[in-house]
């Protein structure tokens, strides 16, 4: 069973579960799928105050906390109890890319050359950590939801905004992947 686990499974397998997420949330009870919400939902649970955004029945929403806290868990459980030993497959052509820009590790699922102490107080790790962190943040809440909320829930009700938010996530990513990544690598 453990070797069972630890491979990677297909992404239909992985696709039909997302899929199916969606019309049980709406069954049972209208609830829509996103995690970018959490954050609200957490900040209005632990620091009550007068700011009106977190002025809100946040309880009602506390089952979307469980389900942030399970993909934790269930990371955790991967990661540490059922680890794959071998080392992360990457294709060739992905190598010789990575290894222009110093990325040699593929004994995890993230190359130590991108996420570590040492590399997060450089220039390079400043701006991928920190300023990622803040565009993703300022991108959620502008675009009124995170990729997850709009590309699967939002799409699956053919909303028309979360389509163009969709097309908007997309954009982005390529135009990050292909021509702004590319120069903070070289950092």
């Amino acid at each position: 069973m453990k070797e069972f686990l630890q491979q990677p499974w297909p992404w239909y397998v992985a696709g039909g579960f997302i899929g199916l997420i969606v019309p049980i949330l709406l069954v049972l009870g209208n609830k829509h799928f996103g995690i970018s919400a959490n954050l609200r939902h957490a900040c209005a649970a632990c620091f009550p105050g007068k700011i009106s955004f977190f002025q809100y029945n946040w309880k009602k929403e506390s089952w979307n906390l469980f389900f942030a806290g399970g993909i934790l868990i269930g990371a955790a459980i991967a990661a540490f109890g059922i680890p794959d030993p071998n080392p992360v497959i990457v294709h060739p052509e992905l190598v010789t890319e990575l290894k222009a820009y110093g990325i040699t590790d593929y004994s995890s699922m993230v190359p130590k050359e991108l996420v570590s102490w040492s590399s997060l107080f450089s220039v390079r790790g400043m701006i991928m950590m920190i300023g990622g962190g803040f565009l993703v943040g300022f991108g959620s809440r502008y675009a009124g939801g995170c990729t997850s909320g709009h590309a699967i829930m939002g799409l699956a009700n053919l909303q028309w905004p979360s389509l163009i938010a969709t097309c908007c996530f997309m954009a982005g990513g390529f135009l990050m992947a292909n021509l702004i990544l590319p120069f903070i690598m070289k950092l």
